[in-house]
Formats: C-alpha cells, sequence, structure tokens
C-alpha cells in the first residue's frame, strides 16, 4: 500500500528555517514526481513546489521562490522541502503528494495531478 509521511514540522520564528521531509513505503518513490502543498486556514489548498520523478526540473511557487528548496534523496525514498527565512504568511499544514512520473511539468503545481497524499505536517511561524 502506498504512503507518504511528512514531517518536520514546528514552530519557528520569523527568518527561521525547517526541513520537511516526505518519507514514501509499499513503493519506490523514484517512479513518482512530488508535490508540496500548503492549506492555511480558511485558504485553499496551494502548490509550493514540485520535483520530477530524477529530481531533473523543480519548480517553485512565486511566493516562495528563493526562500525554498526542493530535494529528493531516492536511495532513502524520501523528498524535502527545505524552508528559509520563514513569513508569518507561511504557515499552514504542508502536505505532499506523488504522482506517476509521467506528470507534466507544466501540471506539477496543481492539487489534481496527485492521486497519493500524505497527512500533513503543521508549521506555525511566529514570534
Amino acid at each position: 500500500q502506498l504512503q507518504l509521511v511528512e514531517s518536520g514540522g514546528g514552530l519557528v520564528q520569523p527568518g527561521g528555517s525547517l526541513r520537511l521531509s516526505c518519507a514514501g513505503s509499499g513503493f519506490t518513490l523514484v517512479n513518482y514526481a512530488v508535490g508540496w502543498f500548503r492549506q492555511a486556514p480558511g485558504k485553499e489548498r496551494e502548490g509550493v513546489s514540485c520535483i520530477s520523478g530524477s529530481g531533473g526540473w523543480t519548480n517553485y511557487a512565486d511566493s516562495v521562490r528563493g526562500r525554498f528548496a526542493i530535494s529528493r534523496d531516492n536511495a532513502k525514498n524520501t523528498v524535502y522541502l527545505q524552508m528559509n527565512n520563514l513569513k508569518p504568511e507561511d504557515t499552514a499544514v504542508y502536505y505532499c503528494a506523488a504522482a506517476p512520473a509521467q506528470v507534466l511539468f507544466s501540471l506539477c503545481m496543481l492539487r489534481g495531478a496527485y492521486p497519493n497524499w500524505g497527512q500533513g505536517t503543521q508549521v506555525t511561524v511566529s514570534s
């Protein structure tokens, strides 16, 4: 059974950093593109970043470009989201999702491209 488990969330002050992890089990993550999404209270879930199965391409939302970095370690079946210079508006539940590696770059930031989701991890940026 394909499962995704996020970890690494927590409370951090503005300007701080966190690294989220998305671990896959029951399947080989290298065969999947992975996206990170977030949902703040009262808002829709939005795409944050995505990475191809091989790691050959990545994409970022404009709001996080230059502050967040997505990477993957296929040997560990894990995808990471390094978040630097965090802002209060980054506060949300962060989810990772996996889609077959054939997903197009142009679709990788869209929720509908991903059939498999983790349960989420809370990130709170506050002083």
